[in-house]
């Protein structure tokens, strides 16, 4: 999870950048493919259990059917999607396994990222501590205007922005695993209002610079996102 960049062509201008032969020419696109195909499914334009024909998403994308059957198939292998016999690929219905095993690697990573983010700001990390300012006015704007997916967009870009403040590089590249299983949870839940609270509380430990109040505002805030998960999903905890 890292601070955002500027995004590569996406493919859509047709000509040989889209139907392009090998592998210098499919990598761009498939990757693009993959993104457009996982937000599609974090925002729910592609529900759970939804078979996904590779020629109609081509034709979504404005691609050719190369890289968009790349895409499917890394979506396949990261599973996200899964294979039908003899029909192509379904979104793949998250079970509370999935749940419980995502919360407990998100878990430890997430704490030891405030951990760090706090250590950071204590060091003069004013851009950092901005940024995360930045997501939760993001949050609190789509609240009010009602808007659930804006919210959890925001929402991710928080925890993307402790992340990228901590300043590890291995610690991001573990949660850039995480990132589209958590967006794609995010926007499965419910979103209660204590969630931004728990944010506002993160960032002040984080802001001042108080690695263990961070630490434990960001354990109690994810375990209370597990509960609220497994209660939205699945009716219990």
């Amino acid at each position: 999870m890292k601070r955002s960049e500027p995004v590569a062509d996406d493919g859509r201008s047709g000509g040989a950048r889209a139907t392009g032969t090998g592998a210098g020419a499919a990598a761009p696109l498939s990757a693009r493919a993959r993104e457009e195909v996982l937000q599609r499914i974090v925002d729910r334009r592609y529900e759970q259990g939804a078979r996904l024909v590779e020629r109609e998403v081509a034709e979504e994308l404005s691609m050719s059917r190369v890289p968009v059957r790349e895409a499917l198939r890394a979506l396949v292998a990261e599973g996200l999607l899964e294979l039908l016999p003899h029909s192509g690929v379904r979104v793949r219905r998250l079970e509370r396994a999935d749940v419980e095993h995502l919360y407990e690697v998100w878990e430890p990573l997430s704490v030891q990222a405030a951990r760090l983010a706090a250590r950071a700001a204590a060091a003069g990390d004013d851009t950092g501590l901005e940024a995360l300012a930045a997501a939760l006015r993001q949050a609190e704007s789509a609240a009010a205007a009602d808007e659930a997916t804006r919210e959890v967009a925001a929402h991710t870009a928080f925890h993307e922005e402790v992340v990228a403040m901590a300043g590890n590089p291995l610690l991001a590249r573990m949660m850039e695993q995480l990132s589209w299983q958590l967006r794609l949870l995010f926007g499965l839940r419910a979103e209660p209002e204590h969630m931004r609270a728990q944010h506002a509380e993160m960032h002040r430990h984080i802001a001042a610079g108080d690695e263990e109040a961070a630490a434990a505002s960001t354990l109690l805030h994810v375990r209370d996102s597990r509960a609220v998960a497994l209660r939205s999903l699945f009716g219990g905890e």
